[in-house]
């Protein structure tokens, strides 16, 4: 994305997740791509909004025949890092702009479009934009990671709820004009495809996490709380007690965290 209305993202952050997400990408959606792609001598995979390259490293092993990936994000930073990060054995060029002018015309000789953890930023009439042009090139298309509003912690915590209500406040703030779909991203983007006759499965992809990802929980913990209390500045003062237990439990290997997301492949 080339918006400066979009935040960056922390490489240290994505490397931070990458286990986690890992994880949590549904094996049984890559089995389905590897079926269709049986007996396919070369694949063309672009990789939206691919940050570090963590969806290369993980996919293309699980992916037959050679392959060609076209990296694109709007941080020259990340496309670099995307770019010596690659698995061995591929080959890949990069792409700086924008996804939400994505055309059918971009994705011209492509054998399947993938993003990870990115459609909750992204509005209507770009989600709209996405589908429309993976449809129009009938290519799949595998879309993993997308949050889905819900979150569990264990133990529970009265504070909890308010949280979590304002977080998801948060993810559909809008941003100068663009109005960003969070949670409800891969219901929208399902709707897309459906509207363009192109059937969807979605699975279930959440984050399990617990006293070894320690240092996941505690950044994902401060970042989901900061967002909930920039939403909602009133919640300030009692998050602060909330903070503390919190963050005690997390050090002390006490707190479990669900967090959900969902992956969707789409296959004109």
């Amino acid at each position: 994305m080339t918006s400066v209305l979009m935040p960056r993202v922390s490489p240290n952050w994505l490397r931070l997740r990458e286990a986690a997400d890992a994880a949590a990408r549904s094996a049984e959606l890559v089995a389905r791509l590897g079926e269709r792609f049986a007996g396919a001598d070369r694949l063309v995979i672009h990789d939206l909004g691919c940050g570090t390259g963590a969806a290369a490293r993980w996919l293309a092993p699980r992916l037959p025949a050679t392959q060609h990936w076209i990296m694109w994000d709007r941080d020259g930073d990340l496309l670099g890092a995307a770019m010596s990060g690659k698995p061995a054995g591929i080959t890949g060029t990069t792409r700086q702009r924008d996804i939400g002018t994505l055309a059918a015309a971009d994705l011209a000789g492509a054998d399947l479009v993938t993003a990870s953890a990115l459609i909750d930023i992204l509005t209507t009439a770009e989600i709209d934009a996405v589908a429309a042009a993976c449809a129009e090139a009938r290519v799949p298309a595998l879309i993993m990671l997308s949050v889905v509003g819900k979150v569990e912690l264990a133990p529970a915590d009265p504070f909890d709820a308010e949280v979590a209500a304002a977080f998801n406040a948060h993810q559909r703030r809008t941003v100068g004009e663009r109005a960003l779909l969070g949670p409800d991203a891969v219901t929208a983007l399902a709707d897309a495809f459906a509207r363009h006759g192109v059937a969807v499965t979605l699975r279930p992809s959440p984050w399990e996490l617990g006293a070894d990802d320690r240092d996941l929980v505690t950044a994902w913990f401060r970042e989901w709380l900061a967002a909930a209390v920039e939403q909602v500045p009133a919640l300030g003062k009692p998050a602060e007690g909330y903070a503390r237990r919190r963050l005690a439990e997390i050090a002390e290997g006490r707190l479990a965290a669900t967090v959900h997301h969902v992956d969707l492949l789409a296959m004109p």
